[in-house]
């Protein structure tokens, strides 16, 4: 123990890295074998079962064709006011579906490890998002995976906006035990906007800085009060159950690696 602590710091991490890439690959082997487990037990559903699965998927495939569609006139409109106002464009990004490795027991709302990282042009900063909305950030790139902190986390700080205003707001996420509904904290909350259990408002991303595209949900504000100061209100933030169980993720990886690494910063 004693010549561990006296070891410099940069052996530290070579250490710990080379013993992160030793075990890499034991946990993405077990992934993909889980992969094949749920493969080959689909196999044993019957007709009636696939035809019924088949209906739905075709009625979800309809749906996700009109939110496209939407989406790209939305798009080309947003493209139009730019130009037309003389405003900078958001940073684009392409998508980077990835599966989620497991995820630290002892840290349950604070990081997952996705099955993909540098081979795969993985950022470090780069937003991750689920169904639920926005899942969190990757803070650590190996070459076959990645480490992403949840918006759950108490590490992570992000500007967000109230659904339908303007004002920013700062989110982040809160202590949560494992196994418990997550939740996160408000600050600097404008005295005119209200929300309860009864009536949540819908907390969404601002976009400032960058890095987070703007209008992915965060959560659903559940509870807000006035603060000590008595000119903001403080608030808790709760956020979607389906963050517990995520098993596929999307990251967000900026075609301008300026976004997430801006000169001068880290890898």
């Amino acid at each position: 123990m004693l010549a561990w602590l006296l070891l410099p710091a940069a052996v530290k991490r070579f250490v710990r890295l080379s013993f992160y890439e030793l075990r890499a690959p034991v946990d993405i082997a077990a992934s993909y074998a889980g992969d094949l487990q749920d493969f080959w037990s689909q196999k044993t559903r019957t007709n009636n079962e696939l035809i019924s699965a088949a209906r739905d998927l075709a009625a979800l495939n309809a749906s996700y064709e009109m939110r496209i569609r939407e989406d790209n006139r939305l798009r080309t409109e947003i493209a139009r006011l730019e130009e037309l106002l003389r405003l900078p464009s958001y940073g684009e990004f392409r998508s980077e579906s990835a599966r989620v490795v497991r995820r630290d027991f002892n840290a349950w709302w604070q990081r997952i490890i996705i099955r993909k990282g540098r081979n795969h042009g993985i950022l470090v900063g780069s937003p991750v998002i689920y169904s639920g909305g926005l899942a969190g950030r990757v803070v650590e790139v190996h070459a076959t995976s990645s480490v992403v902190e949840l918006v759950s986390s108490p590490g992570l700080r992000l500007a967000a906006v109230f659904d339908g205003d303007d004002r920013p707001v700062s989110f982040q996420g809160g202590v949560n035990p494992p196994l418990r509904p997550a939740q996160g904290l408000l600050e600097f909350v404008p005295l005119d906007l209200f929300a309860t259990a009864a009536s949540p408002r819908a907390l969404v991303t601002s976009g400032l800085g960058g890095v987070f595209p703007p209008g992915l949900t965060v959560g659903q504000v559940v509870q807000l009060e006035a603060s000590t100061d008595g000119l903001f209100k403080t608030g808790r933030v709760r956020i979607d159950d389906r963050l517990g169980r995520v098993t596929e993720v999307s990251v967000l990886v900026p075609l301008d690696p300026s976004i997430v690494n801006p000169a001068g910063a880290g890898p």
